[in-house]
């Protein structure tokens, strides 16, 4: 019995929280390397000057909207996938993986073109001069020829924790973050390529990861295995991605964009701000990780339940997960929220004082509440594992264009908080999110695209 059927096995009818940790401790390992990328980059270009610091904070929320979009095909197909997995339908599952991999080929491909040719435009539009506009740009053309090679993984990665399978890829990843962290010293310094040669570190680190990828989804002795031959679009699959897709989609890059704004608002404050958000906003992700892996495993382990029509045990895999990803924050948050444990963490990638000094105080401030964060990723779990992707776009969304701004707009304008009201408005959107999203759950809203007979059962 392969690990993957095992897994589904326990998602269906096994203990719960071994269930839940079984997928959310490698989809946790997973993010972390994957977080590794940005993070070497942040480490060895923080030794040359925070103006390259200042440049990659800048820009990368441009390579975050097209990836987040194009990742709302790759979620969506987890979704389904998961779904008909847990139904026992493998024709409908293997149908699904093969349109899932051909749509987001063509994004991959087409918006790798577009955005090479729009960058120095919306580099220029974000307000970057001099060095920083030069190598933001750089940067970005660089990294945005890697969508092929990253969107072969994450259908690889999609079609695996569909059926439960989060460990292979980890593994493919932790070889990509291996190749990455002996190449960015290599380009950084030893070539002295400065940003070019993080981004070229980051990308060429992908490439034989996307290679091992395609073997195994080709693999024509895998359960799941993607074969075109004689492939067509049908009409209801792709329907289906798109309902479930394209909200997702929508709403992760709109919340990318909102972030390219935010951007835009702390350059005023100058490069230093500039530099301690990037900073902080990295080690941020790194710290909720736990929590988004949480979020991702109960999406599958609700979808797997969903199609098997089991509601009870859906709604059971959400309750551990919430519990389990809103209590470790809470003890992690406040221990990393201490002065001198936070100030610690951002010297690793900074030596300038004022950059210390800033990042410090977002870092703790955004620490101590991160616990809203478990309660919204996997509370949103549940929502895309049922399929009801609508309502997590639109509270995505506005997470950042509605109570980011709204709230930044009011620490700064009437409190005059600086640079300090962009930290306090990232954790005031965040918590606000979260609040409104559990209201939605307690509300039933989540199972609005559940069939009548599902809609029926008690929970």
């Amino acid at each position: 019995m392969s690990k993957a059927v095992r897994n589904t096995e326990e998602i269906l009818s096994g203990n719960m929280v071994r269930a839940i940790l079984t997928l959310a401790v490698p989809i946790f390992i997973n993010n972390f390397i994957q977080t590794l990328y940005n993070l070497t980059d942040t480490y060895w270009l923080g030794k040359l000057g925070t103006n390259e610091m200042a440049a990659i904070s800048l820009v990368s929320p441009i390579q975050s909207i097209i990836i987040q979009f194009g990742t709302g095909l790759t979620v969506a197909g987890s979704i389904l996938i998961a779904q008909y997995v847990g139904a026992r339908d493998g024709e409908k599952a293997r149908s699904m993986a093969n349109h899932i991999f051909v749509c987001s080929m063509i994004f991959a491909l087409v918006c790798g073109v577009l955005c090479f040719l729009i960058t120095p435009s919306v580099v220029k539009w974000l307000g970057a001069e001099g060095s920083i506009l030069t190598m933001g740009i750089t940067y970005i053309r660089i990294v945005i020829t890697d969508l092929p090679f990253l969107f072969m993984i994450n259908i690889f990665s999609a079609v695996n924790q569909a059926q439960g399978d989060t460990v292979r890829p980890m593994q493919l990843n932790l070889l990509g973050i291996v190749i990455n962290m002996v190449l960015d010293p290599l380009f950084i310094m030893g070539f002295k390529w400065g940003i070019a040669g993080a981004a070229l570190a980051t990308m060429l680190a992908k490439v034989p990861c996307a290679f091992l990828a395609g073997i195994s989804l080709f693999n024509q002795k895998n359960a799941i295995p993607i074969n075109l031959r004689g492939f067509r679009f049908d009409g209801t699959l792709f329907g289906r991605i798109v309902s479930v897709g394209l909200p997702t989609a929508l709403g992760n890059s709109t919340m990318q964009f909102g972030f390219l704004l935010m951007t835009k608002n702390v350059l005023v404050f100058g490069s230093g701000a500039m530099a301690a958000y990037g900073i902080g906003n990295r080690i941020n992700g790194m710290i909720t990780m736990p929590a988004n892996a949480l979020g991702d495993a109960a999406s599958t382990i609700v979808g797997q339940n969903v199609g098997a029509k089991q509601l009870s045990r859906a709604v059971d895999s959400y309750k551990k997960s919430r519990l389990i990803a809103a209590g470790f924050l809470l003890v992690a948050g406040f221990i990393l929220s201490r002065s001198i444990i936070s100030t610690s963490i951002v010297s690793i990638f900074s030596t300038d004082a004022e950059v210390i000094t800033m990042a410090s105080r977002f870092l703790s401030i955004m620490a101590f509440w991160c616990w809203t964060n478990g309660i919204y990723t996997t509370t949103k779990g549940i929502f895309n594992g049922a399929g009801n992707t609508v309502v997590t776009m639109a509270v995505e969304a506005s997470r950042l264009w509605i109570f980011r701004f709204a709230t930044l707009f009011i620490f700064s304008r009437f409190f005059h908080m600086a640079e300090q009201s962009v930290w306090y408005s990232v954790v005031a959107s965040n918590g606000i999110a979260a609040f409104i999203l559990l209201v939605f759950y307690y509300m039933g809203w989540w199972r609005q695209r559940l069939s009548p007979e599902l809609k029926a059962q008690t929970v």
